[in-house]
Formats: C-alpha cells, sequence, structure tokens
C-alpha cells in the first residue's frame, strides 16, 4: 500500500476514530531534463549567495519572509511546529451540509480516508449515515503548513476527503454569467434533442491524453531514427449566422451515426500521430536534415 500523507482521528461528536489519508489523484506526464545544446549533457543548478560570492550548500538555506524591500525575517522549522493548530491530529466533524449545495468550483485535492483497525465500525457507521441522508460533513485539516476546510463524502463503501480553496481564493471573473441574449423555445428544444443524442455513462477511462501519447511515439521514433506524422491543424470556425438551422444540421448528423463512445475514440484517434521510417515522407522535420537523438 502507499505511504500516507496524514494520519490522525477523525472526531464526531464523542465518537472518535483513527484514521490515515492516501492521495486520490495526482497529475503524470512526461518530463524533459535541460540540456546544453552543444553537447546535450545535462546542466547543473546551483544555489548561488551573490554576497559571498560562492556556492552554498542545502544545509545552510533557511526560510524567511520578506516583509520589506530586502528585509527578511527568518522562520525555523522548529518555530513553526510550536504554532501548529490542533487539527494537525485530529480532525473534527463541524456540520453537515447537503451534498447539492456544494459547488464544485471549491474542491482542490482528493484523498481516500480509510480507518485504522479500531476505527473500522464507527468509520463504516458514519459513512454509511452519509451515504443515507445526502449530506457531507464539513471538517478542518492541518498538513503541509496549511489548514483546509475538507469535505468527507461517501464513496464506494468507503469515505473520500476533498480539501476545499477558501472564499477568497474562488476568483470571480466581471461579467461572468448568462449572456443577455433573447433565446427561443424552438433553439432550446432542439438544443435539448441534440444534448440527448450526444448523451452518454460517464466511462472515464475511456478518456486519455493524446499529445502525451504523441510524445510517447516521437520520442520513440527519434530514438530508432525515425520520425511520426504532423497532425493537421483545425481550420478556422466561422460564426455561425443562423443558429437555428446549425443545430438542426447538427442534430441531422447525429442520426444513424456513431454512438458517444465510439465517436470519443474516433476524435481521439483524428488527434493521434503515426511512427514513419527514417526517409518516409509525411514527417514532422524536414526530409534531408540530420536527425539526432534527441527531441527537438
Amino acid at each position: 500500500m502507499a505511504a500516507s500523507v496524514w494520519s490522525g482521528y477523525l472526531t464526531f461528536g464523542l465518537i472518535s476514530m483513527p484514521v490515515r489519508l492516501f492521495s486520490g489523484a495526482r497529475s503524470s506526464g512526461i518530463s524533459f531534463h535541460m540540456l546544453h545544446r552543444d553537447d546535450n549533457v545535462r546542466i547543473k543548478q546551483q544555489l548561488y549567495c551573490p554576497k559571498d560570492e560562492r556556492v552554498v550548500e542545502r544545509s545552510e538555506i533557511v526560510k524567511g519572509y520578506e516583509y520589506a524591500k530586502g528585509e527578511y525575517v527568518v522562520i525555523e522549522p522548529d518555530e513553526i511546529k510550536k504554532i501548529e493548530p490542533k487539527t494537525a491530529k485530529t480532525m473534527e466533524i463541524l456540520e453537515f451540509v447537503k451534498s447539492s449545495e456544494v459547488d464544485p468550483v471549491f474542491f482542490e485535492s482528493s484523498y481516500y480516508m480509510m480507518p485504522e483497525e479500531a476505527g473500522r465500525r464507527p468509520y463504516a457507521l458514519l459513512s454509511k449515515a452519509l451515504e443515507d441522508s445526502e449530506y457531507l460533513a464539513i471538517a478542518k485539516l492541518t498538513m503541509h503548513n496549511r489548514e483546509y476546510t475538507v469535505i468527507l463524502r461517501p464513496h464506494l463503501g468507503g469515505m473520500m476527503l476533498h480539501t476545499m480553496y477558501y472564499v477568497e481564493e474562488v476568483r470571480k471573473v466581471d461579467s461572468f454569467g448568462r449572456p443577455d441574449v433573447e433565446l427561443k423555445e424552438a433553439e432550446l428544444k432542439v438544443a435539448n434533442q441534440l444534448i440527448e443524442a450526444l448523451a452518454s455513462k460517464f466511462e472515464p477511462e475511456k478518456y486519455y491524453d493524446t499529445f502525451e501519447e504523441n510524445l510517447k511515439k516521437l520520442i520513440k521514433a527519434r530514438i530508432e531514427g525515425g520520425d511520426v506524422t504532423e497532425i493537421e491543424k483545425p481550420k478556422k470556425m466561422a460564426p455561425v449566422v443562423d443558429l437555428m438551422s446549425a443545430l438542426k444540421e447538427s442534430l441531422a448528423q447525429m442520426e444513424g451515426k456513431k454512438k458517444p463512445a465510439e465517436r470519443v475514440r474516433e476524435a481521439q484517434r483524428e488527434s493521434e500521430v503515426r511512427a514513419v521510417a527514417a526517409g518516409e515522407g509525411g514527417g514532422t522535420r524536414k526530409a534531408g536534415k540530420k536527425r539526432s537523438r534527441t527531441v527537438a
């Protein structure tokens, strides 16, 4: 099992249960190293003190807050430890709210919350009660040098924990909202029909990052001395003049066509590259140009 990112107690009235948190999701992708173009050697980044005019070791580094231009107050790790709230080890449920009232814009990161052996029964009880009532629990939790407001929700018989953005962290965009335009009932009717034609069950496993897959193919092709085909760029879209006609034409194209799941696969395939052998046409690099074993 993966290492937990937090361990402590979840309290619910006079009930407490030992729990652990495990990361529920994380971004992944291909990373590149920075190389010296002339010889493809990986460069080194050093910590340099301009006052002493020398490279310093990490053991010489401290953290400081700039309270005025060029003026810093140094904060040591043990000082931070002293001011940790109680929520660093105990997560108390503060209230329960209806799931329909929580806007997803407040969700930040997701974690699996799992009970220790001594907390299995109260954990199961709370999870089932939340599931039956359609309520979410709100609590406070400190980890990674920050106190979070968190939401607990039932999921597949267990409970997920989501850290939340605070209100002041959720940005407001001027003029965001419903445009001040008049919509016709007939347009809404056809738009709803178009939505139904594209409606499908949510299956996240059918979606993937075509850009990352293309990067993998490009890297493999370059290592083998080959290349990949170039993706055809989309044409500039013309503004819709007759909305109703465009809706009807879109709906007509849906009739008898591929099911939504097949449309997803086809759309992703259209953005995929294929490998081409050295000297074969259609690659991303011009013919005759010397190839190296690095990705441009």
